[in-house]
């Protein structure tokens, strides 16, 4: 297991100023006042131009920015009519919703059951449940021997044993490399995968440098910069070694 980034991190010098790590304390203590931190409660929400539910225990995309964004870098331009995709750690289903518009087939996949009838609810109230296959399941144990165009992975960004199925979408002691490990097995040739990753977590340097000792080749495929946080999409492809 790496515990380093390489010395050519995509990565380096995207950690928030001491001026957006105060803002982002008074963020969290807003958020914690208001009540919106919590995931005990259903919440309705819109998503650019798509209404999604969000049941208790699963990770609210719009609140936590993070999943909103990476649903906004899936288009037409990205995912082919013809492409089957992959949606690792599903949540609410937002990425595999939008790419479903596009995509022939998703499959969508999360380790908390909680987080399947989410996303189950959400495709069948956007009309997009025909293009999409959920799974409940860790990582790539419900896809078995399954190959695909494209594959979209939002995970835990802290590094740690998560203490229940909720905890599961921030922690982790060994996705980075279980992950980077299975991913060539599951890309078509010509294949890719986009996975996004936070300033906020200890465990982001390790995905980068896992996919990268596992024979991928990163690029910057998408950022944004908030006050408080850079989230950063890398895309990464199998080399001729991998």
């Amino acid at each position: 297991m790496l515990d380093a980034p390489p010395l050519s991190s995509l990565l380096d010098e995207e950690r928030p100023s001491r001026f957006g790590n105060f803002v982002g304390k008074l963020l969290g203590l807003a958020y914690r006042l208001a009540g919106v931190h919590r995931y005990d409660r259903l919440r309705i929400e819109r998503v650019f131009d798509l209404p999604i539910v969000v049941l208790p225990s699963v990770a609210n995309p719009k609140v936590l920015r993070t999943g909103a964004f990476f649903a906004s870098r899936i288009d037409g331009r990205l995912v082919a009519p013809d492409a089957e995709v992959l949606d690792v750690g599903t949540g609410s289903g937002i990425c595999a919703l939008f790419a479903a518009r596009h995509a022939r087939r998703v499959v969508a996949v999360d380790i908390n059951p909680e987080a399947v009838r989410c996303a189950t609810v959400n495709a069948l109230m956007n009309r997009l449940d025909a293009r999409i296959a959920l799974r409940q399941g860790d990582l790539f144990a419900p896809v078995a021997d399954e190959r695909f165009d494209l594959v979209l992975f939002n995970p835990p960004f802290i590094v740690g044993a998560p203490k229940d199925a909720r905890d599961a979408a921030w922690r982790s002691n060994d996705l980075p490399q279980r992950f980077a490990a299975g991913l060539a097995a599951h890309l078509k040739p010509g294949g890719a995968a986009l996975v996004l990753l936070s300033s906020f977590g200890d465990a982001c340097p390790r995905y980068e440098a896992e996919l990268r000792a596992s024979g991928f080749r990163l690029e910057l495929f998408a950022r944004r910069r908030y006050v408080n946080e850079t989230v950063t999409i890398l895309r990464a492809t199998p080399s001729a070694r991998s």
